[in-house]
């Protein structure tokens, strides 16, 4: 029996997509937060804060499927044409993340991670809405922008400068709210990036290898789920 063709890349974006798709990149990066952090300083004590996330990753999520609607669609289709690509990427992709996370934790760092002491406080209080927005939400968000739009763009010109942006970028993503987010400016919480780089990688990876932005959203479900137990163990 003849062993299938390597899948060759093809941008899934349509020019409208990815003028839409940036500027809401944009827009979800440096306006949302600010936007989200001005409503809760405004009504501080009116509504928790597990709720108001929730409320604020359902609108960002529906707005995601508004505005990339076409490629997540066909990124469904993808997923079930190249289904046995797509589970390889997506098991190599979880057995990559967790056993470089492991390494990466061996790593001393002058500060601790906050989100490992957040994510089980925010938990404890609300585990129906941290379930929610950290397990189901920000996957469905965060992939279709740094891997459907960021590396599927820069993929049509070189995979490797595809591969460092999209990994960089959102590990940067992460932590970048730390360095700003104690009453000062603190560069020593860029080093919490080395915890996030081999999820990313990975999350880089399985859309690459598999094809279909819905890869990457699953095994993104399922780390954030892994991260969110550790959490909770070491809490």
């Amino acid at each position: 029996m003849p062993t299938p063709q390597r899948r060759i890349w093809q941008p899934q974006l349509k020019r409208a997509e990815l003028c839409r798709g940036w500027v809401f990149f944009a827009l979800y990066v440096f306006f949302f937060p600010w936007l989200m952090g001005w409503v809760q300083r405004s009504y501080e004590g009116e509504f928790p804060v597990a709720h108001a996330n929730v409320v604020y990753y359902l609108l960002i999520g529906v707005l995601t499927f508004l505005v990339l609607w076409s490629f997540l669609k066909n990124g469904f289709i993808l997923l079930l044409d190249w289904l046995p690509e797509n589970l390889f990427a997506f098991f190599t992709g979880l057995v990559g993340a967790v056993a470089l996370h492991s390494l990466t934790m061996l790593i001393p760092l002058p500060v601790e991670n906050p989100n490992l002491y957040s994510y089980p406080q925010q938990y404890l209080l609300d585990p129906a809405s941290t379930l929610l927005v950290l397990v189901v939400l920000m996957p469905l968000v965060e992939e279709p922008l740094f891997r459907g739009l960021l590396f599927g763009t820069v993929r049509r010109y070189s995979r490797v400068l595809a591969y460092v942006l999209s990994t960089l970028i959102y590990a940067l993503y992460c932590v970048w709210q730390f360095v700003f987010g104690y009453g000062g400016v603190d560069p020593r919480y860029l080093l919490v990036m080395l915890q996030y780089l081999p999820m990313s990688l990975a999350l880089t990876w399985c859309y690459d290898r598999g094809g279909s932005i819905w890869s990457p959203i699953f095994l993104h479900m399922v780390l954030n789920g892994v991260h969110l137990m550790l959490a909770l163990g070491r809490w």
